[in-house]
């Protein structure tokens, strides 16, 4: 195929300083939970971005120094010279495929400084901001500080050249760095030369950038990453102070890279915002200087990124979550192979791993973070290891990634699906408002599928342990998912909640087959991530009177890990849905629940027509049992072994049921797991630390 046209734009090479890079797709910095922890994993993930066609590709943030570092999350680290070599590993590892190599220093403050335990600094004195509630405090800045703040992020650019990065940044945007806070009314009270007046307020960023582009020497290029704005935040930044520092040093950088004001803001989910949503607050930033402009917005549509070019918004497509769901997005669009493209379905799942302290996955690329410790590649994949076929039992988000990656082995594969569309999970919840791109997990699979003449795909096919046995595959994969409980067993209640005969109790699934009770409806919500409040926003749509009760201290508790929790209930408010939090679902009655408080376990009762439990799933392991009780049978139908994934093993994620699928087709016939380690692990060595 041949590339389309109207996507040549994207092609163009773009000078940035004395660097050029090779098309306009821009990998921005983003975190990912490997840093200074993984710098072997960190390089291969990179590297797999280069190859795929990326043009720059970023690091996280990396601290420049223990003054301010963001443990217990897992960054970057260039605080001396001791760590050169691990940059030098991610850098030869990108370059390596043509693509230039970007680092992004940071000095974010306040810190609670939970590694180095040095005493936190900030531009005030004050509560330490580490996305937490530590009580403790940062001492303000003083004179002497700031001058080892410009001390340290020279000597850390110094060290970023040494390690051959072809592009440095000057980092003041979400809202993490000293530079935005010091740029905002909101953050910055001072009374000395570098508060008070916008010119004053910017006179650090100003200092840093000069010193940067001194030490820098033309040698390497210099970007500036900036918050556009503070919408959210009393006396924060506005878009016309942010214009008039651009306007000040409009010219002195290599690039502009503009964010938004918070990494919430910056990367709502796709329940919050559609691609692109960015563009009302990038317009017309550009028009402020000559120099190249990035720009993001979860950008998966080649047409898409295509306008923003055209449209004056960007020189580059900056990307963070889609260049993580598919690294190979760039070559495919080149290839004129946009339809294949693994797009990101914006559920943050990225995120949530960094906020973990875990290393970094995705929903739709079960491959990501596992290049070098399971040597696995977002492309290529190892050729059969048989010429055994494989029957897969359910078409959900485990079966049809096992499905497809066995298929891309050359492995002959028979999915048969009880339903009358495959996609399971992901296509039933996709129905739920603002859910619709999780859809493209099972879209894209099953467009993969198509291609190939050796997977056959059997909807409306449910399978018994006959069946299976007569069909003859020697691989035998069960992946039939979960159904919620509605016994109410869960977290809370592991014993189930009592139920009163003749009372209304439905489950997630009821919902999700159609079924809409009205009047007023109790959700007791004790999963904790998107399924409570997305029910609750579905029925409060419909006209029901919906009171959310759930026993943690916070609605849909868990998505605080994907940047949505406020937004989340911020929205249920707005649709007039009564919130319960710390509360405990003991009883259902006809007409009523009972519920308990659960800080002073008082009891009451709150009318209800219906009652939905989302507390668990149980598996639907009906179809392993049978197998495994006729065991002895399976020698005799060549049945060489049986393997239950996905929830139909133990309820998790989507990003979960994918990535199952994924390992048993990449390990199938590989004698994977016989030493009992999983993967590579990256071990100290021995030598001076540093």
């Amino acid at each position: 195929m041949t590339r389309d046209p109207r996507h040549d734009i994207l092609f163009e090479p773009v000078r940035i300083g004395p660097r050029v890079a090779r098309n306009r797709f821009y990998q921005v910095p983003h975190c990912n939970g490997l840093g200074h922890r993984a710098p072997r994993a960190l390089a291969a993930m990179r590297a797999a971005k280069a190859e795929g066609g990326w043009a720059v590709v970023c690091t996280e943030e990396v601290e420049v120094h223990p003054a301010a570092e963001v443990s217990p999350s897992i960054e970057g680290r260039i605080w001396s010279d001791a760590d050169i070599p691990a940059h030098e590993g991610m850098v030869q590892a990108v370059q390596a495929h043509g693509a230039l190599a970007g680092i992004e220093l940071v000095f974010p403050t306040p810190r609670a400084n939970h590694d180095s335990r040095l005493v936190p600094m900030g531009v005030r004195a004050g509560p330490v901001g580490s996305g937490g509630i530590d009580p403790w405090q940062a001492r303000a800045m003083d004179a002497d500080d700031l001058r080892d703040v410009r001390r340290w992020h020279r000597a850390a650019v110094g060290r970023a050249i040494r390690a051959g990065y072809d592009l440095v940044y000057v980092y003041a945007g979400h809202g993490l760095s000293l530079l935005q806070q010091f740029l905002s009314r909101a953050t910055n009270d001072r009374s000395d030369a570098y508060g008070g007046s916008l010119a004053n307020r910017s006179r650090l960023l100003r200092e840093i950038l000069s010193e940067t582009l001194e030490e820098a020497a033309g040698r390497v290029a210099v970007a500036v990453r900036i918050a556009m704005a503070e919408p959210d935040i009393d006396d924060g930044l506005t878009r016309e102070e942010i214009a008039e520092v651009v306007g000040m040093v409009a010219e002195a950088p290599d690039l502009w890279d503009f964010c938004m004001g918070s990494w919430e803001r910056d990367s709502p989910t796709a329940r919050l915002a559609p691609e692109g949503f960015q563009e009302a607050a990038i317009r017309g930033l550009k028009a402020l200087t000559t120099k190249p402009v990035v720009g993001v917005g979860r950008f998966t549509s080649p047409d898409t990124m295509a306008a923003q070019v055209r449209g004056g918004l960007m020189d580059f497509v900056g990307a963070a979550r889609p260049s993580i769901a598919d690294p190979f997005l760039p070559r495919k669009i080149e290839a004129g192979e946009a339809d294949r493209i693994r797009e990101c379905i914006g559920c943050n799942i990225c995120v949530a791993s960094d906020n973990l302290a875990a290393p970094i996955r995705c929903t739709q690329n079960p491959t990501m973070g596992e290049e070098w410790r399971r040597r696995w590649h977002p492309e290529r994949i190892a050729p059969r290891g048989s010429a055994a076929r494989v029957l897969v039992v359910g078409g959900g988000p485990a079966g049809l990634e096992a499905a497809r990656a066995l298929g891309a082995r050359g492995y002959e594969v028979a999915l048969a699906e009880a339903g009358a569309r495959p996609g399971g999970r992901a296509v039933r919840e996709a129905r739920l408002p603002g859910l619709s791109t999780w859809a493209r997990v099972a879209d894209w699979r099953l467009g993969e599928i198509a291609r190939m003449g050796h997977v056959a795909v059997f909807p409306g096919s449910p399978m018994t342990a006959a069946d299976v046995l007569d069909f003859g595959a020697a691989h035998v994969v069960v992946a039939t998912g979960a159904r919620w409980r509605r016994d109410g067993r869960g977290r809370r209640h592991p014993r189930g909640i009592a139920v009163a005969e003749g009372a209304s109790v439905l489950t997630p699934d009821d919902l999700l087959d159609g079924a809409a009770p009205g009047g007023s409806v109790l959700i007791y919500d004790d999963e904790h991530y998107v399924m409570g409040s997305a029910l609750a926003e579905l029925l409060a749509g419909q006209g029901a009177a919906v009171t959310l009760v759930t026993p943690a201290p916070l609605v849909a508790a868990w998505t605080v890990h994907t940047l949505e929790q406020a937004a989340v209930e911020r929205r249920l408010v707005g649709l007039g849905v009564r919130l319960r939090t710390r509360t405990a679902l003991v009883r259902i009655d006809p007409g009523a629940a009972i519920l308990r408080d659960e800080v002073t376990g008082a009891a009451d009762s709150l009318p209800a027509d219906a009652v939905v439990a989302v507390t668990a799933r149980a598996p639907c392991d009906g179809l392993a049992a049978e197998l495994q009780a006729r065991r002895g049978e399976w020698a005799d139908h060549g049945v060489a072994g049986v393997t239950v994934i996905g929830d139909a093993l133990a309820p998790g994620t989507i990003a979960h049921a994918v990535f199952a699928g994924h390992l048993y087709a990449r390990n199938l016939d590989t004698g994977a797991g016989a030493d009992d380690l999983p993967f590579r692990r990256e071990l100290p060595f021995p030598g001076e630390a540093g």
